[in-house]
């Protein structure tokens, strides 16, 4: 196991410099530089001084020197300046991380505790009118585009009920667990509704196909239990093809709620990405970009050992 983690973080750090060579790479196609708003908010600007300013900041270099700059500099612990935030890039995506986090971890846990109680209940069943009323909602949040159900959720509780703030992290003053927990609820719901749908159908489709196989035949025909027979011979099988599902899903909201987090005006990481490659702030986007990716390779990782608890016939 100690050798298959190492060699699984040495693949992930060359996948991390593959990928920061890549996405610093296409951010320096980009049409325009960082310089180029500073040179239009000074219209004044002489050639010379604009030159000055390419050569300070190094983009009169080749690309590929640039990079090289600034990787010793990231390795270093140094991931540049934000230009449009005024503060150095750590001083940004950490709070951007917070934010995230708290969203991203909520909203997973209970859209996995939800996918797997449906999920076994439809399958239990299946053609059964309580498995169609559950893949009924299934498909609808599947179906259902996030942004709509954002504003369905603000108009109901926020507007017409009055029992959940619309937008933001906290009140004006207040900052209470409280306070953060009330702001936290409708981005939560709504990110958790959005998941839910996909992870019930493959707990569904995978726990229907595990039940009809021959050692669930014969742990009935042993006389266990039907909860132990579900709970335990089955559902620890079904959940193999559901954990890469999920732990695929895992990367992707991490950096992916962007709709969520500019309709309940959260600052995490996907709207972070999202301004900063607007605003041609290339030191922010590139380090939210990476850590993005660091969390997706490290979700697979975790799956990857999940493989080897689920079933032990699995080598690793």
């Amino acid at each position: 196991m100690t050798k298959f983690i190492l060699r699984r973080c040495l693949q992930a750090l060359l996948v991390l410099f593959v990928m920061s060579f890549v996405i610093y790479a296409l951010i320096g196609l980009m049409p325009g530089d960082p310089l180029d708003l500073m040179i239009q908010s000074n219209p004044g600007a002489t050639p010379e001084v604009v030159a000055r300013l390419r050569a300070i900041y190094g983009l009169d270099q080749p690309l590929y020197l640039r990079y090289l700059h600034w990787l010793w500099d990231a390795l270093r612990g140094d991931l540049g300046f934000s230009r449009t935030h005024s503060q150095p890039v750590l001083e940004v995506l950490i709070p951007a991380l917070w934010t995230t986090c708290k969203l991203m971890l909520i909203s997973f846990v209970l859209s996995v505790i939800l996918a797997m109680v449906l999920g076994i209940v439809a399958a239990l069943k299946p053609g059964g009118w309580i498995d169609g009323l559950i893949s009924l909602g299934a498909f609808a949040g599947i179906s259902v585009p996030v942004f709509w159900l954002a504003l369905m959720m603000i108009l109901v509780f926020a507007v017409r009920l009055h029992w959940l703030p619309a937008s933001g992290i906290a009140n004006v003053g207040d900052g209470s667990l409280l306070d953060h927990t009330r702001h936290l609820i409708m981005p939560v719901v709504t990110l958790a509704l959005a998941n839910t749908g996909g992870f019930t159908r493959f707990v569904r489709a995978s726990m229907i196909e595990t039940l009809r196989m021959d050692h669930i035949r014969t742990a009935r025909a042993k006389g266990n239990g039907e909860g132990r027979v579900v709970l335990v011979h089955a559902l620890r099988n079904a959940l193999i093809p559901v954990v890469t599902v999920m732990a695929l899903s895992f990367g992707t909201l991490f950096s992916g709620a962007l709709l969520t987090e500019t309709m309940f005006a959260q600052p995490g990481m996907g709207k972070m990405i999202y301004d900063s490659i607007l605003s041609n702030d290339f030191n922010l986007a590139l380090s939210g970009l990476l850590f993005a990716t660091l969390v997706t390779l490290v979700s697979n990782l975790f799956a990857d050992i999940a493989y080897g608890w689920l079933d032990p016939r699995i080598s690793l």
